[in-house]
């Protein structure tokens, strides 16, 4: 039987995984593996929320245990280290407990076909003290150290001091732009639930970004919007501003000046892990893997590549490292194999830029719409730009769980909105 294995359980990676193993794995048909260094799934756009405890992910997330039980494949977690393409198999680091002592041994686990699906990380471009002072957002585990840190920060503010609650983010990207955003609306909430002095005029966010202006990949219309959405909810935006180095209370810029800071978040740039160069593949700066159209590594036709970690030039762009990608990218990846198994014709991927949106919590929402019923982009903001970016996600629940069950979930939801405080409050 062919032994599908795919690393990373990321949007692309889970989504994969679930349908190879609806398709080829409950008829037999292939062993589909899937790993990851988590036990959970969480859907990455949203750790801005998870971080200012706006979701509890907890509720959001999803067992990879037992949803590979109930969609035909297998999960092992796990750290890549290593591929052996001449003995077709890949490494896995030992597996430990809290206190360092191994759980699992070093694996070796053999694939026929193998996929990629490694994710990215924030890129700090080597700055000096960012590693040391910021916290980045990457992960459950460092959204959940975020909001733990904002929790104490807010409860020392509120019983003894009387200065303002300053947090920067460096980046204006969609992160760093949904987070300045979400704060200022935990803040208004941790009001209602007895943090004293603490309201949205004692907290000072700052976002910094390098470039003339927020988000460059999208329009300047959006850009111009996003800007002014911002700066309505407070937030003190700084555009052409380049940080050079971050120490323990602030940001110092290239030109010398210190942007004080009682907490501090790096959500500038994003490339594949540093690991991913050392694996025996073709890469670029950003450390991701080159591949063809048919997503297949240039050096090895039974290694794929999905998602973040995958570098593909078309009509003279890059794919870009966004959720929509990776979704493309692995329903395209999960017909090729299917077709691949059954001595068809794969075919090439073909990046469908439907448009970006950005949610400002409960400020607004904007962006930009595109496909095939539009010439260009068609902007849009307001209620209609919210509703597209809730359905974002509920359509990644529906590639896992199926229309049903997503619905029983949006049910569930609903009845949490009573029954649960409106902000994790630990």
């Amino acid at each position: 039987m062919e032994k599908i294995v795919i690393v990373g359980g990321g949007a692309g990676g889970l989504e994969l995984a679930t349908y190879l193993g609806n398709k080829l794995g409950k008829k037999k048909k292939a062993e589909v593996l899937l790993i990851d260094r988590n036990a959970t799934h969480l859907w990455k756009p949203l750790l801005h929320e998870v971080a200012t405890g706006s979701l509890d992910d907890g509720t959001d997330a999803v067992s990879y245990r037992a949803h590979a039980t109930n969609h035909y494949f297998h999960f092992q977690q796990g750290t890549l280290t290593g591929v052996n393409r001449e003995q077709k198999e890949i490494v896995l680091e030992p597996l430990l407990d809290e206190n360092g002592e191994v759980l699992v041994a070093e694996r070796h686990i053999a694939y026929d076909k193998l996929i990629l699906a490694i994710g990215s990380k924030s890129n700090d471009f080597g700055t000096k003290g960012v590693t040391e002072h910021c916290i980045f957002l990457d992960s459950s585990e460092q959204a959940k150290h975020f909001q733990k840190r904002m929790l104490e920060l807010f409860l020392r503010f509120s019983h003894s001091q009387d200065k303002d609650v300053k947090i920067a983010i460096v980046g204006g990207g969609a992160t760093g732009i949904e987070l300045s955003a979400e704060l200022y609306n935990a803040a208004s909430h941790l009001n209602e639930y007895g943090f004293g002095k603490l309201n949205r005029a004692s907290l000072k966010v700052a976002l910094v970004e390098a470039g003339p202006r927020l988000i460059p990949a999208l329009t300047e219309k959006v850009s111009a919007s996003a800007l002014s959405e911002l700066r309505k909810a407070g937030v003190d935006v700084h555009l052409n501003t380049m940080i050079t180095e971050a120490v323990e209370d602030g940001l110092i810029t290239k030109d010398g000046e210190k942007i004080e800071a009682d907490l501090m978040v790096w959500a500038a740039g994003v490339k594949a892990p540093d690991f991913i160069k050392e694996l025996d593949f073709e890469t670029n700066r950003l450390n991701q893997i080159e591949i063809t159209d048919l997503m297949q590594t240039t050096v090895d036709k039974d290694v794929f590549v999905i998602g973040d970690c995958a570098a593909l030039i078309q009509n003279g762009k890059p794919i870009p490292p966004r959720a929509q990608a990776a979704h493309q990218m692995a329903t395209q990846c999960g017909k090729n194999i299917v077709a691949l198994l059954e001595g068809k014709e794969m075919k090439p991927f073909k990046f469908n830029d439907k448009g970006s949106l950005l949610s400002f919590s409960h400020f607004g929402t904007v962006g930009n719409l595109m496909g095939n019923l539009m010439k260009g982009d068609m902007f849009i903001e307001g209620k209609i730009a919210r509703l597209a970016y809730l359905s974002l996600y509920r359509m990644h629940q529906v590639a896992l769980h199926g229309w049903f069950k997503t619905g029983l979930i949006l049910l569930v939801g609903q009845i949490n909105r009573f029954l649960r405080p409106s902000m994790k409050l630990h």
